[in-house]
């Protein structure tokens, strides 16, 4: 782990941990005896941690999951509900952190992927929505749960669950707090695949694998282009004709229609080698 690694985590280095292996970088919520509750420093955490990531070019994908055989993540520590959240000015800055780590890894501009074993509750589900894409085992459950503590899910996350799964299951899922199985997590887009839990990990990181390998230029353009089409900005602006040009400029492109015509399969991780040369 890189001393950068290191001083992003901080405090929260004992229940996050980060591992970068042939460009895929494993973010493991690790608090096995509270089911991999995410505390108010591993959500501060997110917020450092994602920025170092994403300008580490070692790094092509992030996986996040929790330990390994589950569960992905029970939600917030509720423990700290008595202190960090006792009067309404605790409530609002436990508030802004959760919100500043999930926007971190909303906004980070490389793809995430959740991996996820067993249940998915509260921030857990919170977590795993923030992530681009998400493959869970067939005995997974999720749930977004603020009705069963008389708290207001926050209106960013829930504009991120109405994106994934629609309006009318996203007020099924925050009006009952009841958790759905795997099979209905497929059918509402929650989830994008379904595998026996056994083999979770290794479809999780064959598609990872698979990830790496796009062109960079392409997926950070095509996350911008996603998020701006979500918020009704269809017009090709400044900051989308920039886009446009960045892409037709890069060495990945060149590599693509070269890789193409010769009948070959693209080699980006070079293309970008010889670009920062």
């Amino acid at each position: 782990m890189s001393t950068e690694i290191g001083a992003a985590l901080g405090e929260a280095a004992d229940h996050l941990t980060v591992a970068v292996q042939n460009g895929v970088a494993t973010i493991e919520v690790h608090r096995p005896a509270k089911h991999n509750a995410i505390s108010f420093a591993m959500w501060h955490a997110f917020g450092r941690l994602m920025p170092v990531l994403a300008d580490d070019d070692d790094v092509d994908v992030v996986v996040m999951r929790g330990t390994p055989g589950g569960p992905f993540s029970a939600g917030a520590d509720i423990a700290e509900f008595k202190t960090l959240r006792a009067d309404p000015e605790g409530a609002r800055n436990y508030g802004e952190a959760v919100e500043a780590g999930e926007q971190a890894i909303i906004r980070f501009p490389k793809p995430t992927v959740a991996l996820v074993e067993g249940f998915a509750i509260g921030g857990g589900a919170q977590l795993a929505v923030a992530c681009d894409l998400r493959v869970c085992g067939e005995s997974s459950r999720f749930g977004v749960t603020p009705a069963k503590l008389g708290i207001i899910y926050a209106l960013p996350s829930t504009a991120r669950l109405v994106e994934t799964v629609g309006s009318a299951w996203a007020r099924w899922i925050l009006l009952t707090g009841e958790l759905v199985s795997s099979d209905v997590a497929l059918r509402i887009g929650l989830v994008h695949e379904v595998v026996p839990n056994e083999t979770v990990a290794d479809r999780v990181y064959e598609l990872a694998r698979t990830v790496a390998s796009r062109a960079q230029v392409s997926q950070r353009g095509g996350k911008a282009m996603i998020d701006r089409a979500v918020a009704a900005h269809t017009d090709e602006d400044e900051e989308v004709l920039a886009i446009y040009q960045q892409s037709w400029t890069s060495a990945e492109y060149a590599e693509g229609v070269a890789a193409f015509l010769e009948k070959r399969p693209p080699d980006f991780h070079a293309a970008r080698a010889r670009q920062q040369t």
